[in-house]
């Protein structure tokens, strides 16, 4: 990516140089956010994403647009989310904890975290098999 995309940090000393930040850098910082955030099943990302994942590597930026208009940082966060979940709560929390973990590692104010919910992942019920009894051969005898 060319240095012109870079954002420019406030710096408290400006004699000492400047401070950029590639917007990569703050999309992953996006993506780590929002994927921790209780409720939250994965991240969506592209097709190009899938076949990274296929090879062993991990995308950190997957499901986040970071946008810049007029000095301002805008982002979306594309998500899927357990199935259970309150919708507009983990959606509160994904915004708080973006913009929260966003202003502290880098000093930046975002203009807004829209969060959009791709889908609803349903949990997934684990067989138990028996090993005693692995055709179901046997009936549990009750009492």
């Amino acid at each position: 990516m060319s240095e012109e995309n870079n954002i420019v940090l406030a710096s408290k000393d400006p004699d000492l140089g400047q401070i950029k930040i590639a917007p990569e850098v703050v999309e992953v910082i996006i993506g780590i956010a929002a994927s921790q955030v209780d409720g939250v099943y994965s991240m969506r990302g592209s097709i190009a994403n899938s076949f990274s994942k296929l090879f062993g590597r991990q995308d950190r930026k997957q499901g986040v647009k970071l946008a810049a208009a007029q000095s301002e940082l805008t982002v979306d966060v594309n998500v899927f989310l357990n199935y259970g979940v309150s919708v507009p709560k983990v959606g509160a929390v994904i915004q708080e904890k973006v913009a929260q973990q966003v202003l502290f590692m880098t000093g930046l104010k975002l203009a807004s975290v829209d969060v959009h919910v791709q889908g609803i992942i349903p949990e997934k019920q684990e067989a138990t098999v028996d090993p005693n009894n692995i055709f179901g051969e046997e009936k549990e005898e009750t009492n």
